[in-house]
């Protein structure tokens, strides 16, 4: 069940009718032949090398937004079942069930479910890692558990943080040496297989110098999303979560529900936030599979509630009352989380809307089919934009490029390459009217770009054109700059006829 609700959520509305940034590579590098994948990863994106060979694979079937989804909508739905499967493992079959549906109505997982991205894949991956875990320490074997998180770590080098989580619950549980020897040799080998990744993707850090340091409301921010953004949902389920920890330590060698929920919940983003204090490395999705354990601890305070009435119903029985029977128990908990779908609905409806996201770059370029004709000349400022070509390139065929010098695919780079300077300035200096897809920020000198040439893209535009016609969407824009009369150079004076 929780499985076929996650499903249906992530269905819903799948085609939101365009894509923003990341989903965008993710569409425009998983269309590119597999060496051009393995050129790109050379320079940039390493860390997503082995989704981007994943949705090589999934758009060679067929070349559309909604194929590229399709993967992280079976992942999430996979992690809904695994959730449950854990709540079974460790409590009993009811909490499972109420754990793997309220993952699967938590609008966290519904929004990452929609992403043409691997954070849906790595949270499945995680999930079952931990599943696999639990599995070791009661007696199973190790290897299994090693192999499915090296796995996931190549989706995304950060699960491999769970490790350190899982030794938390190792200690919480007075694991023996036995358990401690099988998940030390995995981890290890975890390490050594993530390692030659982590040496390319550790030159590759220039691509996270967007990132700031988390503060203590980034770290309340995503407790409340952990748990429910809606006030009546988050307080509740932060209630039963504390409740459930009531019952954090076990029998010696036997993990507990709330001893593998919690680690699971707070470890990996707590070091990845402590990280980032000396360098900024945390978003809130790289850790998505942390959400796992969160629902688990819910079930566990429910759990706890659950059993409370029953010890009260029992005495009653045998004090002559009707008892109130285990399947009605059931059915409340299934009541309390479609009673939170109910409250968290226009959140989840929201979230299907294109404006969401970051940006909507399928509405970038449909303001651009209205406006470009053949022959114009086009500038993206930053080149970034240059994704919205690439992603919907009807609406630029018959335009020029003017400042590309060498294709994406073929540069091995995430937007091609571009002039420098001074060919640059060439170039603008010989036209009368350019249209420039930009960002709206940078082009009204809200912030000044590092980089040199895109410095010199803006300033140029500020000195010799005038912005005129505009079509603004979102933060983007695609404006259409006329160099005015006056700023036109000479034309050559007419030469002599010949006698």
């Amino acid at each position: 069940m929780p499985a076929l609700v996650m499903l249906v959520l992530g269905l819903w509305r799948l085609d939101r009718g365009g894509m923003w940034r990341d989903e965008a590579v993710s569409f425009q590098v998983g269309r590119r032949t597999v060496p051009q994948i393995w050129h790109l990863l050379h320079d940039v994106d390493a860390v997503h090398g082995l989704y981007y060979l994943l949705a090589h694979a999934v758009l060679a079937v067929h070349p559309g937004e909604v194929a590229l989804r399709l993967p992280s909508v079976c992942a999430a739905a996979a992690t809904a079942a695994l959730v449950a499967e854990l709540g079974r493992r460790l409590l009993r079959p009811r909490a499972g069930l109420w754990a793997g549906l309220l993952y699967a109505v938590t609008p966290m997982a519904g929004h990452y479910a929609q992403e043409g991205r691997s954070y849906a894949l790595v949270a499945a991956g995680a999930t079952a890692a931990t599943l696999l875990f639990v599995r070791a320490v009661r007696g199973g074997a190790w290897r299994a558990y090693g192999v499915v998180l090296a796995v996931t770590c190549w989706l995304h080098e950060f699960a491999v943080l769970l490790l350190l989580a899982h030794a938390v619950s190792l200690a919480l549980a007075r694991a023996g040496r036995r358990a401690w020897r099988g998940w030390g040799c995995a981890a290890a080998a975890v390490v050594l297989a993530l390692l030659p990744l982590a040496l390319v993707s550790r030159g590759q850090s220039a691509q996270l110098a967007w990132l700031r340091s988390p503060t203590p409301e980034t770290a309340g921010g995503l407790l409340r999303t952990f748990m429910g953004p809606a006030d009546s949902v988050y307080w509740v389920c932060l209630a039963l979560g504390c409740l459930g920890l009531l019952r954090l330590i076990g029998r010696r060698g036997e993990p507990t529900c709330a001893g593998v929920a919690l680690p699971v919940t707070v470890v990996p983003p707590l070091v990845l936030m402590l990280v980032s204090q000396a360098s900024p490395l945390y978003v809130d999705r790289y850790v998505l599979y942390a959400l796992s354990g969160a629902p688990l601890l819910v079930a566990c305070g429910a759990e706890r509630v659950a059993g409370a009435v029953e010890r009260l119903w029992g005495r009653r029985r045998r004090a002559g009352c009707r008892p109130l029977a285990s399947p009605a128990l059931t059915l409340l908990g299934v009541a309390a989380v479609a009673l939170s779908v109910f409250h968290q609905f226009p959140l989840l409806r929201d979230d299907r809307d294109p404006g969401s996201r970051a940006d909507d770059l399928g509405a970038v370029s449909r303001a651009a089919g209205r406006e470009l004709a053949d022959g114009d000349a086009v500038v993206f400022v930053p080149a970034a934009l240059r994704n919205v070509a690439l992603t919907y390139p009807r609406p630029f065929r018959g335009t020029r490029d003017v400042l590309r010098v060498a294709g994406a695919a073929e540069s091995g780079t995430l937007y091609g390459r571009e002039a420098g300077v001074a060919e640059l300035r060439r170039r603008l200096a010989r036209l009368d009217r350019v249209w420039v897809v930009g960002d709206r920020r940078l082009l009204g000198a809200r912030w000044v770009p590092r980089n040199p040439v895109e410095r010199a893209k803006v300033t140029t535009l500020w000195q010799q054109f005038t912005g005129r016609e505009e079509a603004v969407r979102g933060m983007a824009t695609v404006r259409l700059y006329v160099r005015p009369v006056s700023a036109r150079p000479p034309s050559a004076p007419p030469r002599p006829a010949r006698r």
